[in-house]
């Protein structure tokens, strides 16, 4: 296991990071109740294929701090010193971000960081068809000022991931519990990287993303709007392709994808 590293952010928070490999940076940006071990496998596998594969704990989450007041803003300062810190000299970085954190990645390209190609998997942006969840960004601050970490756990898995509550309720007591808990609060940020309450596509931010992205979905995505949602953002993007992957749902094995998005991004 790669060793912890730390970055610093522009606000002085710091950020935990690992990397793996030697070679143009490419890092995972998880999503919702995600950490830096979710993707470890995924920054392994890019380690392996001439990449230094990097997972972190976006702030507020593992090992990272969490300095307030949160803005989006603050979170692309994060992914910018995170590939400053594991960069080699001033080879060129990528970006994959898995869901939520795909929106991230728009957000940070659009913003100016320094990331050469991004890509993304099933960015759940909302339509007319698959609307947001009403008042998502109030309702997430209540249960907070309430300090209801539960509540929000099984609001996010039952009214925005459509998750029965028994399968809720078979989460507890396993190991992913407690540390899900931990990082409930964190929720609002991937909302906030959405677009808050609309949660659209942010249509003026993507005529901005002008590097090449790759947006993938995974063919084991049986929820039609959450599985199309690839192409959906490809097509608004100006450089952009979808590819569909064999996987489960919302999930592909980074055994398959790290070649994939290694190829794409020395292409």
């Amino acid at each position: 296991m790669s060793q912890v590293e730390k970055a610093t952010s522009a606000d002085g928070t710091t950020i935990a990071f690992e990397a793996y490999g030697t070679g143009p940076v490419a890092v995972v940006v998880g999503g919702a109740f995600c950490d830096r071990g979710a993707f470890r496998d995924l920054a392994q596998a890019l380690g392996e294929l001439g990449l230094t594969g990097v997972t972190y704990d976006r702030r507020g989450r593992g090992d990272s701090g969490d300095t307030q007041p949160y803005a989006v803003a603050r979170e692309i300062e994060d992914l910018t010193a995170v590939i400053a810190a594991a960069a080699e000299s001033h080879s060129p970085a990528y970006a994959f971000g898995v869901s939520s954190g795909g929106a991230l990645v728009v957000e940070a390209i659009a913003g100016g960081a320094p990331i050469a190609k991004g890509s993304a998997i099933e960015v759940p942006y909302r339509s007319d068809a698959w609307p947001a969840p009403d008042d998502y960004i109030g309702t997430l601050e209540r249960f907070e000022a309430a300090g209801d970490r539960e509540g929000i756990l099984r609001y996010f898995n039952n009214i925005v991931v459509g998750m029965p509550d028994e399968m809720v309720e078979g989460m507890k007591g396993t190991p992913m519990w407690e540390p899900m808990l931990a990082m409930t609060y964190t929720v609002k940020y991937d909302g906030l990287c959405l677009g808050g309450d609309d949660q659209s596509l942010p249509t003026e931010t993507l005529g901005r993303v002008t590097v090449p992205f790759l947006s993938v979905c995974s063919s084991g995505t049986m929820m039609p709007a959450l599985h199309d949602s690839a192409v959906v953002l490809a097509d608004a993007l100006p450089d952009a392709r979808a590819v569909e992957l064999p996987g489960e749902f919302h999930q592909v094995p980074a055994a398959v994808l790290a070649p994939v998005l290694a190829d794409f991004y020395r292409s």
